[in-house]
């Protein structure tokens, strides 16, 4: 029990400082986010009006620094996350929900595969080390080198520009209009080929390394030789004995980066121009769209603090002995 309210309150402060970081920031930046917005309407604006931004976007000169703070988590409990200048004056709260299906759809989906397809590798190639698996270790080492994004532009160049059999930017047909109709949904999915391929080639070596030296360390360790003992089959073992040990590392980094699929794979996103939060995020970054920012921030925070609360109880499910920690 005093292990859970432990944790619990170590979740509960991390989200108070990751907000109350994410208020500041912003305001700590130099130059005046109105200011850059008045710029776009070339200053054609008049003085109430622009008074009017200034407090409708939390920015009132009359107010004080926590009069500011205070109605910042007032807007946090209703949901709102201000709005943005990229698309004025589109909610940020409504951006980044249009933005984020394509992200979790495309990186979630490829994350997992790499995840599933490199921890089965890994536990094959730890168990059979010494062998013939072993001269697979320098392609998994090679791919594990090579930016993911320089995967992406070699995959655009073989397959949309040598080969041109998939397209290379955009999320879908701009001749559709999106709905869920075979048309639409086949266009997202052919549209996503390359993105994920891209994803998966560049992150499954580490998963399968990761997992073959935790297989490799864990086959020395005594409960192993005890089960080869008893008569058991070498795959009980391996999957029952040694899999199951070796595993807990793998559980750790892929809840983070789970909660990072929400952040998306930013540069990748760009590579291929697709509609996902991490492109937001560049168009936010781009101009200076601190409210879109701050929400971006505080939605990739969160899905880390869940992944990881996520991650605490499949570590209790595979290794008891967390459960009964102080």
């Amino acid at each position: 029990m005093k292990a859970v309210v432990r944790k619990l309150g170590f979740y509960l402060f991390t989200a108070w400082s990751a907000i109350t970081i994410n208020f500041f920031i912003p305001r700590l930046v130099p130059g005046d986010p109105v200011q850059s917005l008045m710029n776009r309407y070339q200053g054609q604006l008049s003085t109430d009006a622009i008074h009017s931004l200034y407090v409708l976007f939390g920015l009132d000169a009359n107010m004080s620094l926590w009069d500011q703070y205070v109605q910042y988590w007032d807007q946090l409990f209703h949901g709102d996350l201000g709005l943005s200048f990229t698309f004025f004056p589109t909610p940020v709260m409504e951006v980044v929900l249009q933005s984020l299906p394509w992200t979790i759809g495309l990186v979630g989906v490829a994350t997992g595969i790499a995840f599933v397809a490199g921890t089965v590798t890994g536990i094959f190639l730890g168990w059979r080390r010494g062998t013939w698996a072993d001269a697979l270790i320098p392609f998994t080492t090679f791919f594990s080198c090579v930016p993911y994004f320089w995967i992406g532009l070699i995959a655009i160049a073989v397959f949309a520009v040598a080969w041109p059999i998939l397209p290379s930017a955009g999320g879908y047909d701009t001749a559709l209009m999106p709905s869920l109709n075979p048309a639409f949904l086949s266009s997202v999915v052919v549209h996503a080929v390359l993105p994920a391929l891209t994803i998966v080639l560049s992150s499954v070596a580490g998963w399968i390394l990761g997992m073959r030296n935790m297989m490799v360390t864990v086959s020395s360790e005594d409960y192993v030789t005890v089960a080869h003992a008893k008569g058991l089959s070498d795959r009980r073992v391996m999957m029952r004995y040694a899999a199951r040990n070796a595993i807990l590392p793998q559980v750790s980094g892929f809840s983070l980066s789970l909660g990072f699929v929400v952040g998306g794979t930013l540069v990748m996103e760009m590579v291929f121009s697709y509609p996902g939060i991490g492109y937001v995020l560049f168009q936010a970054v781009q101009a200076k769209d601190y409210p879109l920012m701050q929400g971006v921030f505080l939605v990739i925070t969160f899905s880390v603090l869940v992944a990881n609360i996520l991650a605490d109880v499949v570590y209790a499910v595979l290794d008891p002995r967390t459960r009964n920690e102080a």
